[in-house]
């Protein structure tokens, strides 16, 4: 597996470097914020696979043991109790290989992202 930022440009080349089980988690993670935010774009970025919507919306990627899911603390706050099951961090949730990734808490949690900066780009405008 080769995570050298020059060797993977999309989500696709992304995925395509890990094994199939891999692969699958995420694919998973990937339609999932897809479907909450079907007007989001998708690119690398910092050495990720991350959507925006007027600015960083949600990152995701795969590590040793578990897929890591980035949507921003004022997220990881606002679902602090659902996200007690899981290790994490301020700004990060760790979702074991070995469990079902949460798609609805992870569609949810993009709604939520998606409705912060829809805000935050419209208090830009005035």
């Amino acid at each position: 597996m080769n995570l050298d930022p020059e060797s993977f440009t999309t989500i696709d080349e992304y995925i395509a470097m890990f094994p199939s089980n891999i692969q699958e988690k995420l694919i998973e993670m990937r339609s999932a914020i897809r479907e909450a935010a079907p007007q989001a774009q998708e690119k690398i970025s910092y050495r990720m696979p991350t959507f925006t919507l007027h600015g960083n919306l949600v990152h995701f990627a795969a590590h040793q043991n578990h897929i890591g899911f980035y949507p921003t603390p004022s997220a990881m706050e606002a679902f602090s109790n659902e996200l007690s099951v899981y290790e994490k961090s301020k700004g990060a949730i760790r979702f074991p290989f070995d469990k079902p990734i949460p798609v609805d808490l992870v569609r949810r949690m993009v709604l939520f992202r998606v409705a912060e900066n829809e805000e935050k780009a419209k208090r830009k405008k005035r």
